[in-house]
């Protein structure tokens, strides 16, 4: 699948050498067959350099580079703490611009690379290493060849993009001053490692506090635009992820009255736990809990001894959090005392993660800077949304973050569902196909400018985007 990975990203570009105009149409990330052109599908260079107050886009070579590491991770993901190869390409390239690269930062596959150029505010720019476990199903020429494991969340995108702005600002160190640590984060999917880098790994200790963290993801937005969160709200939602054990006695099942059958008792907890929210929550109040994994027995003639439930609750506070929990935790237990349980049920929680709150002040000025160099029509406001993330970490210690949602819809698959072709396949279900083409170069922009916004101006001027210095430009250095 290397060999596939290169030829697709060769055909692509030399399609760009053909035909400037629409040659990055033809992207092999939105359609099934190899070279198609999918009716209506942006190009990127429709989204980036074309708005009249929008810089430059990135240069050919860097996004054709970009492009080809793109392709190569899609083709080969890696799940959580398994991220080996992952976090050797990434390595790669941020050695090949110049930084300085330590692996196994926090343990596992965690690395920083750190690009200084003089004096001035250090800024973090945090990309996840780690993949889904979903068997891929869109048909890609460049789909994931590592059974059920897939980049069904655009962690792939996020490397690409943070990458391609390293390049940027590697290549133009006349632009600014100050330094850039990289941050590939393995198991995000997981909610542990942010703070396997931070705690484990003594990232602020050893590598300097950052005056600001920022990160970017993948949503079904409209491929080629950013959004933010307006002023002072939430952009996503804190969670709790926990493990449950259920305890019965197995036996036959023609026997059902000698046993306690732990999978009855499991179906009764999924269902119980689903008035936790129904019930127990404000209507006014945004929250969620979902048990996504149950797992008891082998055989249709055997009642097991346990079962296993796994779930995430989902809320914009902590206190709403604490109630879920403690919610769930009642509903477990009376259902397992409603049973007979001969052990009581054990509830762990395996990871938490705060909502995310970005910055107001630095997320204006990168609003900012993302209309100067997309156009003010590629930034929208975004909703706070029921996902979770564990960025809000790198917020430890009063440091600004920036955080901004990345469109990968393309305008025709949009335009498809809107006419009732269907929903869009959004992040973590198996036909997940960002249109890279579009979505890679504002990505890659969106980035450079977020990171200008917090570095120095250099004796260049300070690049396409300079530093801000207006209101709210001084939360970096905060």
């Amino acid at each position: 699948m290397r060999c596939e990975v290169v030829t697709a990203a060769r055909t692509a570009m030399d399609s760009d050498d053909a035909d400037d105009s629409d040659g990055a149409d033809r992207t092999k990330g939105e359609h099934g067959t190899h070279g198609e052109r999918a009716p209506g599908a942006p190009g990127a260079s429709e989204v980036v350099g074309e708005d009249a107050a929008a810089g430059a886009p990135p240069p050919r070579p860097l996004l054709r580079a970009a492009l080809a590491l793109y392709l190569d991770l899609h083709a080969h993901p890696e799940l959580s703490g398994h991220e080996h190869r992952t976090a050797d390409l990434l390595a790669a390239w941020l050695t090949e611009h110049g930084c300085r690269v330590t692996r196994a930062v926090g343990g596992g596959h965690g690395l920083v690379g750190v690009l200084r150029n003089g004096p001035g505010p250090t800024v973090l720019l945090r990309t996840e290493l780690d993949a889904l476990p979903v068997t891929e199903a869109t048909g890609l020429p460049y789909a994931s060849t590592t059974p059920g494991v897939m980049h069904a969340c655009g962690h792939d995108l996020h490397i690409a993009a943070a990458a391609g702005a390293v390049a940027l600002l590697a290549a133009d160190r006349d632009s600014w001053r100050g330094t850039v640590l990289v941050v590939g984060q393995p198991a995000e999917e997981t909610l542990s490692g942010a703070r396997s880098m931070l705690e484990d790994g003594r990232l602020y200790e050893r590598f300097g506090t950052p005056d600001a963290a920022l990160a970017q993801h993948a949503a079904p937005l409209p491929a080629g635009t950013v959004a933010h969160a307006p002023g002072g709200a939430p952009l996503m939602a804190g969670s709790i992820a926990a493990d449950v054990t259920l305890y019965g006695r197995g036996g036959h099942a023609a026997t059902p009255h000698l046993t306690v059958d732990p999978v009855l008792m499991a179906a009764a907890t999924v269902l119980g736990l689903q008035s936790v929210v129904a019930r127990e929550t404000a209507p006014a109040e945004q929250a969620v809990l979902t048990v996504g994994s149950v797992r008891a027995g082998e055989r249709g003639n055997i009642t097991p001894d346990t079962a296993e439930l796994s779930l995430t609750a989902r809320a914009f506070t902590e206190s709403a959090l604490d109630r879920l929990l403690a919610a769930a935790t009642r509903v477990v237990r009376a259902q397992a005392a409603a049973a007979g349980a001969p052990r009581e049920p054990e509830l762990t929680v395996t990871a938490r993660s705060p909502a995310l709150l970005p910055g107001p002040a630095l997320t204006a000025a990168v609003r900012r800077a993302h209309e100067a160099s997309l156009g003010a029509g590629r930034v929208l406001d975004a909703a706070p949304a029921t996902a979770t993330e564990d960025f809000p970490h790198f917020g430890a210690g009063g440091v600004a973050t920036a955080y901004g949602f990345l469109g990968t819809t393309g305008g025709w698959r949009g335009r498809g569902a809107r006419a009732g072709g269907g929903p869009v396949p959004p992040n973590h279900a198996p036909g997940f196909a960002p249109d890279v083409r579009t979505a890679l170069p504002a990505g890659v922009t969106a980035m450079a400018a977020a990171a200008r916004q917090v570095l120095d101006p250099g004796p260049g001027g300070g690049g396409p985007v300079g530093r801000d210095t207006g209101p709210g430009g001084g939360e970096a250095g905060s």
